[in-house]
């Protein structure tokens, strides 16, 4: 899977920046948070064959793209409990 179009990496800053909790102490620039958006979709990019390896194999053969993703963010949602 490519990496986010310029669009949807706009959208994933856009709708970040609605989500901060109210109050929160954030100190990076807007341009710094976009950076930093970027940056995770471009690892992701770079580390998805990694991460298919690591699934067992009839996971690997049988999930989709998208049933592989969802499985990551319910495992990271559930470790740094993410709503």
């Amino acid at each position: 899977m490519a990496i986010l179009p310029d669009a949807d990496r706009q959208a994933v800053w856009a709708d970040f920046m609605r989500a901060l909790e109210s109050g929160a102490n954030i100190t990076v620039t807007k341009t710094e948070l976009r950076d930093a958006i970027n940056a995770a979709d471009d690892w992701i990019d770079l580390n998805a064959a990694s991460y298919n390896l690591a699934l067992p194999l009839p996971v690997r053969t049988s999930f989709t793209a998208k049933q592989k993703a969802k499985l990551l963010m319910w495992v990271i949602r559930r470790r740094f409990e993410v709503t």
